[in-house]
């Protein structure tokens, strides 16, 4: 018994390495029809984190179908667990303090969706015109922030910027937020690793997931994280919630 989705889901998939960095230490999963999405971003300036992630994202595409929500956040659990041990044995075997992975999890259920994350890559949502961000990034600026030292502006250029306080990979135990949401139909979800945040501002994703489609959205991000500069790895999965049965369907051809 699996716990289908009673939403059709549409997404899209974009990583892209940016304009100064050689290597793409980000990766993706874009898997509409399990209803499973998530981003992982390697840490920066530590050795090979485009092996972390890839590790992450490898862990994560072997899911079992959940036959409850509860049932599939607590797999998606030790799937993370497991890739955290195995990147710390790599780092033990390799002698170098810490190969670690932020990650962003997206499971769809019934009329619900669950999100685990650990670092600065983020979930959104945008619902009736408006956009918000889901989760909360466990980083040094974050902290400043919620202690009102510093303004979301101040945090976007602070120096600090890219110092994490949770990834997997980088403590023994892995330490995991996770929430839950109703969806709604027409609900947009974007996750995306700190190159599409720090580069691309509220409004202008607003902008998109407002006038592109689906298909495309992911592209424009991107695209528009190098317009900016790129100055790292970039990488967006767009996702969108249709209801077949939403009672504001209109039948294209209905029967006489």
């Amino acid at each position: 018994m699996t716990c289908p989705s009673q939403f059709r889901w549409t997404s899209s998939a974009r990583s892209d390495v940016g304009r100064v960095r050689e290597i793409n230490e980000d990766a993706c999963l874009d898997q509409p029809e399990p209803g499973r999405w998530a981003v992982a971003d390697g840490m920066g300036g530590h050795a090979v984190g485009d092996l972390a992630s890839r590790l992450v994202i490898d862990a994560l595409s072997r899911l079992a179908p959940p036959a409850a929500m509860k049932t599939g956040v607590a797999d998606a659990r030790a799937r993370l667990q497991k890739a955290n041990r195995q990147l710390r044995d790599e780092a033990a075997r390799r002698q170098v303090q810490r190969i670690g992975s932020t990650v962003i999890v997206l499971l769809a259920c019934d009329r619900f969706c669950a999100y685990l994350w650990a670092g600065d890559s983020r979930l959104y949502l945008y619902r009736k015109g408006q956009l918000r961000q889901l989760t909360r990034d466990h980083s040094q600026v974050e902290e400043l922030k919620s202690l009102g030292v510093i303004t979301d502006e101040q945090a976007r250029h602070h120096p600090a910027q890219h110092m994490i306080t949770r990834a997997v990979g980088a403590t023994d135990v892995l330490e995991l937020d996770d929430d839950a949401i109703e969806v709604a139909d027409g609900d947009v979800f974007l996750l995306c690793s700190d190159g599409l945040s720090n580069e691309v501002s509220d409004a202008e994703i607003l902008a998109v997931l407002t006038s592109v489609a689906c298909e495309r959205a992911s592209d424009e991000l991107v695209e528009l994280a190098l317009a900016h500069g790129g100055r790292d790895n970039v990488t967006a999965v767009v996702v969108q919630a249709e209801d077949p049965y939403a009672s504001d369907k209109t039948l294209l051809n209905p029967a006489p």
